[in-house]
């Protein structure tokens, strides 16, 4: 069945496609020849000895053994590890809450940042913008958000600075984003020098030298969404041309 998935690879599947698989289709990962079964990502489900398509979209493949389905989704599900940009809607409390577009609000803890000590508060107010992760993320808990890495460090996460611009886009286009050689991503700092910063659950904060810049280039992500690569770089050479 790899055979067949990665000939697919790039193509539109709809749900309701499936494919067969078996005890055999599995992959050897290390010399001592351990097999890995395949592993099915977002818009695949495995039934049995089938695979099924649940989502629309374009079929992706990492190596060696991951597949999943690519669409325009924006309905986010919080998942653990990801790192997400909320709006801190209410504190209650020791604890923010932050919306980053699940079906619940998150919970922030005012300890959960660099250097915070019951005495020495970070200063969040409602309304803020913040950069956070999630360490919890599941269906019978409330997710919970830090601002801080392992070894007690922000490394980049917190609140924002002014000036930038939040914008909300397609899950798809997040992670076109944050691809190791995104071409896109090159195109948008090529066009103009830009601060970007990109959250899991599709929204995007973006702040340029000035205000018509920036708001140029939230109008260039958003439009991105539906556009062929061609199209994206005709768009981006008409921009360029007329830009100051």
């Amino acid at each position: 069945m790899f055979s067949v998935l990665k000939e697919r690879v790039g193509e539109i599947l709809l749900p309701g496609d499936e494919f067969c698989c078996g005890p055999q289709d599995t992959l050897p990962l290390t010399d001592s020849g351990r097999p890995e079964r395949l592993v099915a990502g977002p818009g695949l489900r495995r039934s049995g000895d089938r695979l099924l398509v649940s989502r629309s979209g374009v079929l992706r493949h990492k190596e060696p053994n991951k597949f999943w389905i690519e669409s325009q989704q924006r309905r986010y599900v919080p998942a653990k590890g990801e790192t997400v940009i909320g709006v801190v809607t209410a504190k209650s409390g020791d604890v923010f809450k932050v919306d980053v577009g699940g079906s619940e609000q998150a919970s922030l803890s005012y300890l959960a940042f660099e250097g915070a000590t019951k005495r020495n508060r970070p200063n969040v107010q409602v309304g803020d913008v913040v950069f956070a992760q999630l360490v919890v993320a599941n269906k019978d808990m409330e997710p919970e958000l830090v601002c801080i890495d392992g070894s007690g460090r922000a490394n980049g996460m917190g609140v924002f600075g002014t000036g930038g611009l939040l914008i909300k886009v397609s899950l798809g286009l997040v992670r076109r984003l944050l691809a190791p050689h995104s071409d896109l991503r090159a195109d948008l700092e090529q066009l103009f020098p830009c601060e970007l910063v990109v959250g899991m659950n599709g929204r995007v904060w973006v702040r340029a030298a000035g205000v018509q810049q920036t708001l140029v280039l939230a109008n260039l992500l958003q439009s991105c969404d539906t556009m062929t690569t061609p199209q994206r770089q005709r768009l981006f050479r008409r921009v360029q041309q007329g830009a100051p």
